[in-house]
């Protein structure tokens, strides 16, 4: 795998889960919550991301094989999905808040912050364009860097303050969107390709 591959691959994934943007978010989950339950559900939640990553990774072109979905039809799917969600979070001011509660390791924390439907839609698309190697090593060095950022998620915000945090998490969601126009573009030129 060369640089180039490296690259292509992890950067994607790295935007598609948005770390940075959703620290913010972690923080209002877990405020109030003493430093060694934070590491626990920390655990939880990379772990729980992983699984489902790695269900995802294996079983997703199955799935579509079952369906008799095209990795075309899923990339426009998934783009249109994409772009959805980024001009969502583009256009939203508020964040979601709820009280402490020591029970979010799994839902919402590992599912749907960490690994949502764009990081999953992400990981297919990768899949294809660059084989299960690739995007394996992608994926654990991306979970690496949540698992590094949420560690420290509180020296974080005091480096880039709160404004920082949020002004990233849009900045994220533009590149989010430029990336699910890019997705549904090329599903449409190959979908038109095989029609010729």
């Amino acid at each position: 795998m060369n640089l180039q591959v490296f690259l292509l691959s992890f950067i994607p994934l790295f935007v598609a889960i948005d770390i940075i943007g959703t620290v913010p978010i972690f923080l209002g989950y877990t405020h109030g919550i003493e430093g060694k339950k934070i590491r626990k559900l920390v655990l939880e939640a990379l772990i729980t991301a992983f699984i489902v990553a790695n269900l995802f990774l294996i079983s997703g072109n199955l799935i579509l094989t079952f369906l008799g979905i095209t990795i075309d039809d899923f990339r426009i799917a998934g783009g249109i999905i994409l772009l959805i969600l980024s001009i969502t979070d583009i256009l939203s001011s508020a964040e979601s808040r709820r009280n402490p509660n020591t029970d979010i390791g799994i839902v919402p924390l590992g599912v749907p912050l960490i690994m949502g439907p764009a990081a999953l839609t992400t990981i297919i698309i990768l899949v294809n364009n660059y084989g299960y190697f690739a995007t394996i090593i992608s994926m654990a060095l991306n979970l690496f860097i949540v698992g590094v950022i949420l560690f420290n998620a509180r020296w974080l915000i005091k480096l880039i303050g709160d404004g920082g945090a949020k002004a990233y998490a849009k900045l994220s969601s533009l590149f989010l969107a430029a990336i699910a126009v890019m997705m549904i573009r090329v599903g449409v030129v190959h979908i038109i390709s095989l029609m010729k």
